[in-house]
């Protein structure tokens, strides 16, 4: 990987992660800010919850392919799968970490979704089958992202795709975990909330 390339890369992606999808589209389309209802998270299970499934559809999209958007621009200049890889890298962490929330974000689950579908298709695939089951059986989202994130990341290294490629998907996986351990305490607490659309909840 060249060292330019690789720091060029990791700069467009976490420019385009940093785009706060579910803040700027809710603050358009209700003239409400998504961090004051809710769990305070901007992603899309909040904005479901907040305001409703047309609107967290539109953010969902959006921030998986502010990811997409940013391999797709470094690959019209080097096919080398650590440069993508890197830059894959610094788009998850741009939306965990935007810069233009004083580095606050979300979850990664749809940002991670998007860059697993251009990188692991398969793998992107694998773990969007498991959350529809799990959230469906149980309305768990935050359980359905954090088992669909390990079954995203063992198809990737299961079924061979460039080691670069499936190292990023094990990193997004154990930084999805880690940005899910108060959901994860709050389900082994038997305290955690089901999915339940368009409730305006301010904190």
């Amino acid at each position: 990987m060249n060292f330019l390339t690789g720091i060029g890369g990791f700069l467009l992606g976490y420019i385009f992660g940093s785009v706060p999808s579910g803040l700027w589209l809710v603050q358009a389309f209700h003239g409400i800010d998504i961090r004051k209802y809710g769990s305070g998270n901007i992603g899309t299970t909040n904005v479901f919850r907040t305001v409703g499934k047309k609107t967290a559809a539109v953010v969902l999209l959006c921030d998986m392919l502010k990811g997409v958007a940013a391999l797709a621009l470094i690959s019209q200049f080097t096919a080398d799968p650590y440069s993508i890889a890197v830059t894959a890298l610094g788009a998850l962490l741009g939306h965990t970490y935007s810069l233009f929330l004083g580095f606050r974000g979300g979850k990664g689950v749809a940002t991670g979704l998007g860059l697993f579908l251009y990188m692991l298709p398969w793998g992107a695939a694998a773990g969007l089958v498991i959350w529809i089951l799990i959230v469906l059986a149980t309305r768990y989202v935050s359980l359905g992202s954090v088992i669909a994130a390990v079954v995203a990341a063992a198809t990737g290294w299961y079924l061979g795709y460039p080691v670069p490629y499936a190292v990023f998907g094990t990193l997004a996986c154990l930084f999805v975990i880690i940005r899910h351990k108060d959901n994860i305490r709050r389900l082994l607490d038997g305290t955690e909330s089901k999915i339940k659309p368009g409730h305006l909840d301010s904190q």
